[in-house]
């Protein structure tokens, strides 16, 4: 069974270091300039938020830093923006467009496996962890879906805010999809957006459960990962980082020898006109060859020193990593949920002292991968993740904002 693979970015950005607030202001209208009072005025991917006044206007205080800026209000489309804070205040006014719904993509191209494929979106994107089966997808009509049949290709996007209700962690998201595509021949999961965080309203009770959730929701997760690495405190996070370098398989001959040996085995039966059982067995022995991989990966305990693997940038903010092989991440701090075990399309070989720990890999697709000190990814498709983090999906995210509580 093929691993699932996962590329993912929420075009998040960080804070550039500890420092006053500057303030973001603007108004928001629509195309004839009219105020537009009531939308909702986000920053994607965290747990910041206000509406626009009487008059359109809004306000937003925020530290030196790189944000996307979320728009929704009920009749338009909605908008995102992206703004850099870096040492004054900032003025951003934001225009909306009116949502007309098509009456063809309405009526002329009904689809009767929409709901399949919705079911489909929801496993890859929401996730099937524990934490996934308490989601539910509160306006799934706003999905714009294509399925391309020959290539066995599912993309999804949404001109609106899918609003997911995660009980879980006591959360009701609001992402913006900017694309989402599921290819069934490789098996590889990619999206990208911008989410939005809200508290659900609970009973004290509730809220400490949450709590206790979030944490371990976070814990071990791509974003602590990052962030541990930006402060150069994985190993004392619980992070152990080896490589998984691929080398020559030893089993497999080379080409030369298995495609000369499948030729002569190939017109020994054509010359007898039969199949006789030595000459079908070697055939099949040297097809058996030629189905093996050229390599195969190998696990090196070495482990790779966080100062090596993370390097400045110009920017304060951002850092860099740049590796070869396969980055193989090991958490000890917590063991791998039960509904885990087992899953073949997830699991990652493991030498025994690794049993029971969160394992996940990371290869490089557009090197270098860009990252803040919240822990968040600049850069779409940059990596690829497989493992325990491409189990884990937005039911286990928190906000770029989440601080764990202190010990």
């Amino acid at each position: 069974m093929k691993s699932l693979l996962i590329l993912f970015s929420l075009v998040i950005a960080g804070t550039l270091c500890p420092a006053q607030n500057y303030t973001l202001t603007g108004v928001v209208k629509d195309k004839r300039g009219e105020a537009l009072p009531g939308a909702g005025v986000y920053v994607s991917g965290y747990k910041i938020a206000v509406s626009s006044d009487n008059n359109g206007a809004y306000k937003l205080s925020l530290k030196p830093g790189n944000y996307d800026i979320l728009v929704q209000l009920i009749g338009y489309k909605a908008l995102n923006k992206n703004v850099v804070i870096a040492d004054k205040d900032v003025k951003l006014d934001l225009v909306l467009e009116e949502s007309v719904t098509q009456l063809d993509e309405v009526t002329i191209k009904p689809d009767p496996n929409r709901a399949y494929y919705i079911a489909l979106f929801k496993d890859f994107f929401v996730g099937t962890t524990p934490n996934a089966a308490q989601c539910k997808l509160i306006n799934p009509n706003v999905l714009i879906i294509d399925y391309d049949q020959d290539n066995a290709f599912l993309t999804v996007k949404s001109n609106q805010f899918l609003i997911i209700e995660n009980k879980a962690l006591g959360y009701r998201i609001k992402y913006l999809i900017n694309n989402f595509e599921y290819s069934r021949k490789t098996n590889i999961v990619y999206y990208q957006g911008f989410p939005t965080y809200e508290d659900l309203k609970g009973s004290k009770r509730k809220k400490a459960a949450w709590d206790k959730m979030r944490l371990t929701a976070y814990l071990g997760s791509p974003q602590h990962f990052f962030k541990s690495l930006f402060n150069k405190r994985v190993t004392e996070e619980g992070f152990i980082i080896n490589k998984l370098k691929s080398v020559p398989n030893s089993n497999r001959p080379k080409d030369s020898l298995i495609n000369a040996s499948i030729r002569r085995f190939t017109q020994a039966q054509t010359f007898t006109g039969n199949i006789h059982l030595t000459v079908g067995d070697s055939l099949n022995y040297w097809m058996r060859k030629k189905n093996l991989p050229k390599e195969v990966s190998v696990l090196s305990k070495a482990p790779v020193l966080q100062d090596t693997l993370a390097r400045p940038t110009s920017e304060q903010a951002i850092q860099e990593i740049n590796f070869t092989d396969k980055l193989y991440v090991v958490y000890t701090k917590e063991p791998e949920d039960a509904a885990f075990t087992g899953r073949l399309s997830f699991s990652i070989s493991r030498p025994p002292e690794y049993f029971g720990h969160q394992i996940s890999t990371i290869t490089l697709q557009q090197p270098p991968v860009y990252f803040y000190e919240n822990g968040g990814i600049y850069n779409p498709r940059s990596m690829l993740f497989s493992g325990y983090w491409a189990w884990e999906k937005i039911a286990d995210s928190v906000p770029m904002d989440y601080l764990p509580p202190k010990p």
